[in-house]
C-alpha cells in the first residue's frame, strides 16, 4: 500500500510537469512535444535535472539556471496539485483502471481550469477529446457509470448551460455562458453521469460567486468583468468526486424540517 501510494504521488507529479507544458502551450496553437522545454524567456534546453516536478523550482530558487529570470510560482502549484490529486484518487479507487481513466479526467479538468484562468477560454483540444473519453470509460467493464448515465449526462450538461446562457444573454444583452463552459460541462456529464450534475453546478456557482466576487472587489475591477467559469467548475467538480455523498447528505438535512445546528 506505502509503495502504491509513493508510486500515485511521484506519477501525479510526473503527469503535473507535462500538464503545464499543455497549459503553457496549448492556447498558442504549439505542439506539446516538440521541442523540449526551454525557458521562455533566454530560450535555453532545461536540462533534464532542472525538470524534477517542484524540487527543481526550489532547488533553482525559483530562477532560471541561466539568465536568473523568474519562473512562475504556477508550475509547482500545477505538479503539487497534480500529485495530490493522483494520490487521493489512489487511496479512494486503488491501483485499478479506474484510477488511471479518473487522473487522466482530473488532470484534463486542472488544465482547462488554468488555461481558462489565464486566457479566459477553454480549449477544445481538451474538452471535446474529454466527452468521448468520458463516454468510452462508461462502456469499459470496470466502470461503475452506465453509458445511458453517461449519455444523458453529456447532453443534459452540455445543454442545461446552453440554455442558460442564452437566457442571460436575453435578459441582460450580454454573454454569460461561452461554448467552453458548455463543452466543459458535457464533458463533465460524460465522466460523472448527470445525477450529479445539478449538484455540481451549484458547488460551482456557489463558489464562483464567493472566491469571484472577493476578487473582485480586491481588485477593485467593474462589475462587469468577465469571471472564467472554468476554475469553478472543476473545483466543484473534484469536491464532488471526492465527498459528493457526505455533501449531499449534509445539504438534505439542512434543508429538511427540524434540520440544521
Amino acid at each position: 500500500m506505502v509503495v502504491g501510494m509513493i508510486f500515485a504521488g511521484l506519477f501525479g507529479l510526473a503527469l503535473g510537469s507535462f500538464l503545464n507544458v499543455c497549459i503553457y502551450r496549448i492556447p498558442s496553437n504549439r505542439s506539446i512535444v516538440y521541442p523540449p522545454s526551454s525557458c521562455p524567456n533566454c530560450g535555453e534546453r532545461i536540462k533534464f535535472y532542472d525538470n524534477l516536478p517542484v524540487i527543481s523550482y526550489f532547488l533553482l530558487l525559483g530562477r532560471c539556471r541561466y539568465c536568473r529570470h523568474a519562473i512562475s510560482p504556477q508550475y509547482p502549484v500545477v505538479e503539487a496539485i497534480t500529485g495530490a490529486l493522483s494520490l487521493a484518487l489512489f487511496l479512494k479507487l486503488g491501483a485499478s483502471l479506474e484510477y488511471l481513466f479518473f487522473l487522466l479526467f482530473g488532470a484534463a479538468l486542472l488544465g482547462i481550469a488554468f488555461i481558462d484562468l489565464h486566457h479566459k477560454m477553454i480549449p477544445d483540444v481538451l474538452s471535446l477529446p474529454g466527452i468521448v473519453m468520458g463516454f468510452v470509460f462508461s462502456l469499459l467493464p470496470f466502470s461503475s457509470l452506465s453509458w445511458i448515465d453517461s449519455l444523458i449526462g453529456t447532453i443534459g450538461g452540455g445543454g442545461f448551460l446552453l440554455l442558460v446562457g442564452i437566457g442571460f444573454e436575453k435578459i441582460t444583452g450580454r454573454e454569460g455562458m461561452g461554448m467552453g463552459d458548455v463543452k466543459m460541462l458535457a464533458m463533465i456529464g460524460a465522466w460523472m453521469g448527470w445525477k450529479p450534475l445539478l449538484f455540481i453546478i451549484l458547488l460551482s456557482s456557489l463558489a464562483g460567486s464567493l472566491i469571484g466576487g472577493t476578487m473582485l472587489v480586491l481588485s477593485r475591477q467593474g462589475g462587469r468583468t468577465r469571471i472564467p467559469f472554468g476554475p469553478f467548475l472543476t473545483l466543484g467538480t473534484l469536491l464532488y468526486l471526492f465527498f459528493g455523498s457526505e455533501l449531499t447528505q449534509w445539504y438534505f438535512r439542512l434543508g429538511a424540517p427540524g434540520g440544521g445546528p
